[in-house]
């Protein structure tokens, strides 16, 4: 279980103006900005959970992250996971945790990805048996067998990012933690990366805390969402309740044959071009059926589907709500 209560964090930034006349003056003079990454922050997430951890760049969540590893130490507060605090048990600690950061990497860059798997085995001292077994599930599940004889510096960043989870996971962590992990992936690549982390949480129960911009990665794979902004937890509800207090629109896709359907009063338009018509209605005006009724009524239907709010569409909402 993780346990964070009343978190704080502030770096000491140097500041100063453009032009040599400032460069030399700051060194003997330097003006210094705080910054408050993290402001009295307190959450739990339980042992097996998939939570989002969501905000705009420089909202907090990186830093949080490597508190809860234990790079970074917390101005003040505590944080406890599986009975560890992670700044002063570090060692015991990142045995039982797997990190992966989109913008960086643990593999070394001028060997090939399997000798960097092998020192990564002797650092977390895993033995022979798991060490086989997990190396066979991950590069048949990641599709690795081409890339494991390759040094890093000659892969693509997709397949790094594949490499990068596969390290994270070669000592069987009880809990991972995901930064921007689709980073750079292909479409096919992307589905891939989730389903695999879905079996993971589903066959070993692995804890998965997961930062992305990337909303469809949030919609596949958590049903819990933290909302971070300007260092403070703004927000920590479930998708679907969040998407049903965000709004109860819905969006309308016809396919139709034939002359073009006029729009009715209760719909708005959102997209129209030759057998294909957008609309979004609201169902306190106009019910599901009552619009493809009236569509039907004027044209011949072929395809009806029938979504609600995305998860970009809510995310976006909630920034201008927060005014983060």
């Amino acid at each position: 279980m993780i346990s964070v209560k009343s978190l704080n964090k502030s770096f000491r930034v140097a500041k100063r103006r453009a032009g040599i006349a400032n460069a030399v003056k700051a060194l003997f003079s330097r003006e210094y900005e705080t910054i408050h990454a993290l402001s009295d922050i307190s959450f739990n997430i339980d042992d097996g959970e998939m939570v989002g951890y969501i905000g705009p760049n420089g909202a907090g969540k990186s830093t949080t992250i490597k508190i809860m590893c234990g790079i970074l130490t917390p101005d003040s507060g505590h944080c406890e996971i599986d009975g560890r605090i992670p700044w002063k048990e570090r060692i015991s600690h990142v045995r039982d945790i797997g990190v992966v950061f989109g913008q960086r990497s643990q593999l070394w860059w001028d060997v090939p990805i399997i000798d960097s798997f092998e020192l990564i085995r002797d650092i977390y001292k895993v033995n022979s048996k798991e060490y086989k077994a997990n190396i066979e599930e991950l590069t048949s599940l990641l599709d690795l067998a081409e890339l494991l004889k390759t040094p890093a510096r000659n892969l693509s960043l997709g397949q790094r990012m594949r490499c990068e989870i596969a390290a994270s996971l070669l000592h069987s962590p009880k809990t991972l933690f995901l930064d921007e992990p689709t980073i750079g992936l292909d479409a096919v690549s992307k589905i891939a990366v989730r389903q695999f982390i879905k079996n993971l949480n589903a066959s070993r129960g692995t804890t998965v805390i997961l930062t992305t911009h990337d909303m469809q990665d949030i919609e596949s794979l958590t049903k819990r969402i933290m909302l971070i902004g300007k260092g403070r937890i703004l927000l920590d509800d479930s998708l679907e309740e969040l998407k049903r207090k965000s709004s109860n629109l819905k969006t309308l896709l016809i396919e139709y044959t034939g002359e073009p359907p006029k729009i009715g009063e209760a719909m708005r338009l959102s997209e129209q071009r030759e057998g294909r018509l957008v609309v979004t209605i609201n169902p306190n005006e106009i019910s599901v059926s009552d619009a493809i009724a009236y569509f039907a009524k004027s044209t011949e239907i072929s395809d009806v589907s029938v979504t609600g709010i995305t998860a970009e569409e809510m995310v976006a909402a909630l920034y201008k709500e927060y005014k983060i």
